[in-house]
Order: structure tokens, then sequence, then C-alpha cells
């Protein structure tokens, strides 16, 4: 007979160790880690027919069939998912309460039922407010299924009756397994609750969205081998006091993960932007020193952001330095290589670099436009409007190309820009769009030089 197994986790990140630490050796928090009692849990016979019997079989009489795409209503979900949702794929969906998880996956039911048999459980609301929010949200589907349920051999057993093509589950931390005496939402009953949830998708052919809630850092709550089990890792962002919620994809088995879908939360749900530039961008001061145009690139598309710079006399020994929705290691760098290249005295002034709109940007194409912004703050004179920069900058101040070059400039013209700064090393098959004027530098100083 199996021991019981004594684990300690971290009520922070999740991560499971053997042995008890005052300091969490993964996030570093202090005192977070509880002690756990992990039984082995037994299967129930009655899960043995929702299973297919284990076979090994050859590569190349395995079909692909079953794996087939399929669009969930959703242009923009369906760009993150990496074209759409995977016949028995595992997606786990965190966000912070009141995101729009629930929302987004309710909202998809209305495409998905169309031919489909979706099964909605919700362990956080009972059967009357599902009911509500799908009227509020405009939803009818005869084939979409509620159970408002959180023991897992009910819902095993509701799948197995059933048999939906698609089940939506919210959330896994309200879900328990009674063979195991752990509480609701604990490591182990997270665990076993999606695994099982993985047996379903894979065994069955059925796809899974999994709601996950998320602690304090922004993380997945949970073990960490949670997100290992799952086929693909959405996290859904976005700031309380905007309407505007970010998609993106952590993991993905399937597709790309530097595609991001983006949406804004109206009084009847969630409505998709199929311009996120237009909505980066709206709102831009006019005539403002400290701002610059950013394009860069979110998976294959092409993204415009508003960057802005402040720069101030510090009236501390150490200036501060602050980054906003850009790499603060980065940002260090592109101010150092300002003064030693530029001839900026930024070593006693604050310094701080904002991107508008939540937008986290991890691409070197953006090193320009946020040297561009530093400058102008610093010397008091707004950039044109209009204008645009792209390139990577090195430690010497050398301007460098980066990728997909003319996507980017059919984007800086599609939105009314009419000038854009690039780096002299892009691409001998350059396309400029017509009523676009580029000015290709080689260094800092040319490029502040045709700024300013």
């Amino acid at each position: 007979m199996a021991k019981n197994k004594v684990i300690y986790f971290c009520s922070q990140c999740g991560n499971v160790f053997p042995q008890w630490h005052g300091k969490c050796p993964a996030c570093g928090t202090w005192n977070s880690l509880s002690e756990h009692t992990e039984k082995p849990t037994p299967i129930g016979k009655s899960r043995s027919s929702a299973f297919l019997p284990a076979e090994a079989k050859r590569l190349g009489a395995v079909t692909t069939e079953r794996r087939a795409r399929f669009s969930t209503g959703l242009g923009e979900l369906d760009r993150v998912l990496g074209g759409g949702a995977v016949s028995g794929s595992l997606v786990l969906i965190g966000g912070a309460p009141g995101i729009g998880k629930s929302t987004l996956l309710l909202q998809i039911c209305n495409s998905l039922c169309d031919g489909r048999t979706v099964l909605y459980i919700s362990g956080e609301e009972s059967e009357q407010q599902l009911k509500m929010r799908a009227e509020r949200l405009g939803v009818v589907a005869d084939d979409l299924f509620i159970l408002a349920e959180t023991r897992l051999s009910d819902i095993m057993d509701a799948a197995e009756k059933l048999t939906p093509d698609i089940m939506i589950v919210d959330s896994v931390q309200t879900l328990y397994n009674e063979n195991n005496d752990s509480a609701p939402g604990s490591v182990s009953q997270v665990k076993d609750c999606t695994l099982a949830m993985m047996q379903i998708a894979k065994n069955q052919g059925i796809t899974v969205f999994v709601v996950g809630h998320i602690n304090k850092d922004g993380a997945i709550a949970g073990p960490k081998v949670l997100e290992h089990m799952v086929d693909c890792v959405l996290y859904f962002e976005g700031d309380a006091n905007t309407s505007y919620r970010i998609l993106r994809a952590a993991k993905n088995r399937f597709g790309s993960t530097n595609e991001i879908g983006v949406f804004e939360m109206v009084e009847k749900g969630l409505v998709e932007v199929p311009n996120p530039s237009q909505m980066l961008l709206a709102g831009r001061p006019a005539g403002a020193s400290g701002t610059c145009v950013a394009c860069v690139m979110e998976g294959s598309r092409p993204v415009l952001a508003e960057v802005q710079a402040l720069v101030s006399k510090t009236f501390a020994n150490v200036p501060r330095r602050t980054a906003d929705g850009f790499n603060f290691n980065r940002a260090a760098l592109l101010l150092a290589v300002a003064e030693k290249k530029a001839g900026m005295k930024l070593s006693m002034l604050d310094a701080y670099i904002n991107v508008i709109g939540g937008l986290q940007i991890d691409e070197p194409g953006a090193d320009l436009p946020v040297v561009l912004a530093i400058a102008s703050s610093y010397m008091d004179k707004a950039l044109p409007g209009d204008l645009a920069a792209i390139g990577e900058v090195g430690l010497t101040g050398e301007i460098r190309s980066v990728s997909h070059i003319n996507q980017r400039l059919a984007e800086v013209a599609r939105l009314g820009l009419k000038y854009c700064i690039i780096p002299k090393t892009a691409p001998e098959k350059l396309t400029i769009p017509d009523g676009l004027q580029v000015r290709c530098v080689s260094n800092l100083k040319e490029a502040i030089d045709a700024a300013l």
C-alpha cells in the first residue's frame, strides 16, 4: 500500500518542495510554504469506461482528422490559439477576478453550439445566475448544456452521459475529488481535477476550456505542473480602470505564443478590437514633448503604440529610473547609450518610461522610439505628431535593422502617419507605401537630428 507523502507548497507561486524552507527557493517569498499531506488517490472503477484502452500505435497509422481546428466565433481568440481551437485540446485561461474570463467563454458558446454540443460546468455560479448572464450577453443556443457542480465524479458522469464536443470548466480551483481528503483549491485537488480534464480531452477528443485563478503575483494559482499538463495557457490581462483587455498566450502547443488578441468590455460583453493600433494611439496629445510612436510586432501583426518618456531634475542622491510596459534593464541600457553617444546628460536626472494602453513591449524594434522620446523630453521639444520610428539601438549608438520592416511600414502608412525613421541597414527590397516619407539613419545622432 502506498504511504502518505508530506510535501510543502508555496502559496504565492505554487511550486512544490519535499522539505520546508523559510524562504521559497522559487519566488523568494518568506513564510509562504505550507505543509500538505498528499494521499494516494484511488481510481474508481466507474471511470474506466470513460477512457479508451491504452494501445500503442505506429506513427504512420495515427491520423490527424480528430485534431482539426475549428473557429470559436471570435477572430481575436482564434488568432491567439493559432488559427482556432484544436479538437481534443486542453486550454487553460487565467486572469484577475472580474477581467472577463467567464464572459469570454460564455460568449463563444453561441458560435461553438453551431453543429456541436457544449457542456458548461460552473462551480462558482448557480444555473439561474448562468441563465441571467447568458441573457445579458445574448447567448441563445439549443445545444448548450449547463451544470452547476463541483464534485469531480458527478462532472465525469455528466460528460460520459452527454459526450459533448466541447466542455468548459469554470473554474478548476472550485472542483474537488471526493477520494482526496484535501480542501478544494489545494495543490493535490487542482492536480487531480486537471488530470481528469486532460484524460477527457485526450481520450475522448473533447475540447476542454478550463478557467484558472491567479495569485497576487499574476501567476496561475496552484502547482506549476498545472501549466505543464495543458496544451495552451492563455492570460487575460487589462487595467481595471480601462475597458480594454489583452489576451496573450504563454504556452501553445499548436501555434505561436507571440500573438495577442484585443477586446473591449462593453455593457453586453466583450467586443473584438480588430485595429488595436488605432485604440492604442487614441487620445495622443498634440504638441507635447516626450512622446513617440513605435511599431512593434505581436506575432504576425504589426501594432503601433505610443511610448512616453519624462526626464526631470532629481532631488535624491540616486536618480530614479522607472519603466512601465518596457523592460527595465533595457531602459537603463538605452539611457546609458543616450548619454554616452548622444551627449545627453542623464546621469543626474530622473527618467520615467511608459507604454500607453497596457501593452508590454519586449522587442528590439522599440529601442529607437524610446530613445527619441527621451531626447524629446530632455530637450523639451515635441516630435512631429505624424512621425514613427523603428529600429534597434546598439551599445555603440548604431541603429540596427529589425524583422518585418515592410509590414511595419505598411501599418504606419495605414494609420495615416507621414514620416518614419528606419535603420540604414534595412533590407534592399524595401517597399515604401505611397504618401510615407522614410528617413534612413545609421546612428543615434542622425536619428535625433532627423526627428527633432
